[in-house]
């Protein structure tokens, strides 16, 4: 039985209404452990920014203890020299301080966005390694959704966050320790409600994850909903359909629960900062009354006016670090939730990958005999994200195996059992054409689908001049198989960009050339700007005809050995149908065929036709023969054809 490819890897990714579930410190860890290793390859650069974080915070340290000197033994004894010398490093301090932090600045700008750069790279390419059936599953507004607000989400923590994290924690240990040293009992006064906003700081930072969460999901709607309907394919639907209106509704309901969690996740502890924000402005005014009071009860140890100066600098200077740190726990917790969410792409299998003993092999040296021996596949009902040993990226940024909630017993997802393709046996010989033809669902689709290795057989082999396709390496396969889909995909660029994409560098003649052969070439020069003229989005400015056309031309600039048509010249006239079919015979020549008939033309044409019905062949043989045997292909000629008044031939689909 055909089934669309509706692909299967583990469970589904979509976004959840429910409340994400708690995360356990071992998996927090590992979360950590994963965003380190992004900073690895620069660890040298880190060394040195957290050097320079370490220098700038102790030269804030002398500052304050200058005004202690000025103020009880310049000032007293009236020295001049003093006085100029204590003055005269207060000026020089924050000049050498703030040219030291200058240049901090810029090298941790610079890690910081090397870490992105890395960042995107690795999850861009492992995008591009997953197999078909995962692009099939999961929108592709999640998946930009993922690529761009997730990752820029962390950018502030990533170029930020980690300095800032280190110097506000240099600064409050190296001010701590001077506070004491200038008094224990002002000191223990002024952090004696630390404890308390460090559990408040928990809790609010627990509430903005799960904020954070749910506002990245939401946005990921959004962004679905646009990339579908303010696409051009997605626009002509709503408006021939009448469904601006729902549209529009659509996209506000969904706006404005964005909105919403928006408004939540930036007022969530305001309240809690503007209380400790208050009582950090108040605790200097306890310290004067604690000093106040030891001096009046003339205690020896009372600290003098230069200990109370300096010690009320020096808080100053304890609070703005302290209260950064209790603000970045809180940013910090909404930005784990975002590289969560980052790292669970990164996790997910490719499933479809090169074997260890994967070999390469040259177009030149391939014959293009195809063999499907006993070949049964089929589609698993949903997608299941899979836990990895470890972090799919490269050695430089490996990080270590990390554990992956399973489903709970009632998320479990039964496969299909049915087979889509059952007990395929054929071969294609170099030179031939191969015509697949069957009702829709049948499986034709599918059975092209296994040669560039979209999809891995459950049992049998598909086999490359006697070479198993999974013992192949997929950038060989790429370079010898040439695939003209059923649904013409074109860049907004020019059509010669789109052209080149098979062959850059190509040269103008190899593009004509290829032109040419298609039957697009004299299209192509009447446009305004010939082969400099821009197609649109997806190739809209163009009719369906040319658009096939171009893509077809595409095909043939590759060259390549094997060829699959899908339907090729479904969207084409007669005329141009009848001056591709020529070309395509010329291109054939020398390379191996397999084409999804839709034409009468390629159906006569052909060295062998496979009949399916319900993932199996249940017929073969030429166009005469199988309609001498009187059986379903002739019967599809006759219900198609005959029946309908068209002459001869047969409408396959």
């Amino acid at each position: 039985m055909g089934f669309g490819p509706r692909g299967g890897m583990g469970r589904v990714i979509r976004g959840a209404s429910a409340d994400p579930p708690r995360v356990s410190p071992e998996r927090r860890a590992s979360t950590f452990r994963k965003i380190a290793a992004f900073f690895r390859p620069y660890r040298k650069q880190v060394l040195l920014v957290l050097l320079t974080i370490i220098v700038t915070s102790l030269l804030g340290l002398i500052n304050p203890y200058l005004l202690k000197l000025l103020i009880d033994e310049a000032l007293p004894s009236r020295d001049l020299g003093l006085l100029n010398l204590y003055v005269g490093l207060m000026i020089v301090v924050p000049i050498v301080s703030g040219l030291i932090g200058v240049g901090q600045t810029y090298l941790n700008n610079v890690i910081g966005q090397r870490v992105m750069q890395d960042l995107r790279n690795a999850l861009y390419a492992h995008l591009q390694r997953m197999p078909l059936r995962f692009f099939t599953e999961t929108r592709t507004g999640e998946i930009q959704s993922r690529l761009s607000n997730d990752v820029g989400g962390v950018q502030s923590v990533v170029t930020e966050t980690a300095s800032s994290v280190f110097s506000n924690l240099v600064i409050v240990i190296s001010t701590l320790a001077v506070m004491l040293v200038l008094d224990w009992r002002l000191t223990l006064l002024s952090i004696a409600v630390t404890p308390f906003f460090l559990y408040l700081t928990y809790r609010v930072g627990n509430i903005r994850r799960r904020l954070s969460t749910k506002t990245q999901e939401s946005l990921a709607d959004i962004t679905s909903i646009t990339e579908e309907t303010v696409s051009v394919s997605g626009v002509l639907l709503t408006k021939t359909f009448g469904q601006q209106q729902p549209a529009i509704d659509r996209f506000r309901a969904a706006n404005a629960k964005l909105a919403a969690l928006e408004i939540r996740q930036n007022m969530v502890g305001r309240w809690f900062f503007m209380i400790v924000g208050t009582i950090f402005s108040i605790t200097p005014a306890l310290v004067y009354y604690l000093a106040g009071i030891l001096a009046i009860n003339n205690d020896p140890t009372a600290p003098t006016v230069g200990d109370i100066v300096a010690f009320t600098t020096l808080q100053s200077r304890l609070f703005f670090p302290l209260g950064q740190l209790l603000n970045v726990q809180v940013e910090v917790q909404g930005a784990l939730a975002l590289f969560d969410r980052i790292f669970q792409y990164l996790e997910m299998r490719s499933e479809i990958d090169d074997a260890p003993d994967a070999q390469a092999i040259s177009p030149a040296d391939v014959r293009g005999r195809i063999r499907f021996r006993h070949v049964s596949f089929r589609y698993p009902d949903a997608v299941v994200v899979e836990p990895l040993p470890g972090m799919p990226l490269p050695p430089s940024v490996a990080s270590p195996p990390d554990e992956v909630e399973l489903p709970s017993s009632d998320e479990s997802v039964e496969e299909v059992r049915q087979f889509a393709l059952e007990d395929i046996d054929f071969e294609v010989r170099p030179g031939h054409l191969v015509a697949l033809v069957g009702p829709s669902g049948s499986g034709k689709t599918s059975t092209t689908y296994l040669v560039p290795r979209l999809y891995d057989v459950n049992e049998g082999a598909v086999e490359i001049d006697g070479l198993d396709v999974r013992s192949i390496r997929l950038s060989s396969l790429g370079d010898i198989i040439g695939f003209v889909t059923q649904e013409t995909y074109l860049f907004h660029a020019t059509v010669r960009e789109n052209l080149a994409y098979a062959k850059p560098g190509a040269t103008d003649r190899e593009l004509q050339a290829a032109a040419r052969l298609a039957a697009i070439h004299d299209r192509i020069r009447e446009l305004p700007l010939g082969y400099d003229t821009m197609v649109g989005e997806r190739g809209y400015k163009l009719s369906g005809g040319e658009k096939q056309r171009v893509a077809l031309a595409r095909v043939l600039l590759k060259d390549p050995r094997i060829l699959i048509l899908d339907e090729a010249t479904s969207a084409l006239d007669t005329v141009s149908e009848r001056l591709i079919q020529t070309a395509i015979e010329r291109v054939m020549k020398g390379r191996t065929t397999i084409a999804i008939a839709h034409r009468l033309s390629t159906i006569l044409r052909a060295d062998q036709i496979l009949v399916y019905e319900r993932g199996c062949i249940v017929e073969r043989g030429t166009h005469a023969e199988l309609l001498a045997g009187g059986g379903p292909y002739a019967r599809l000629y006759r219900e198609q054809f005959v029946g309908a008044g068209t002459g001869p031939g047969l409408q396959a689909v």
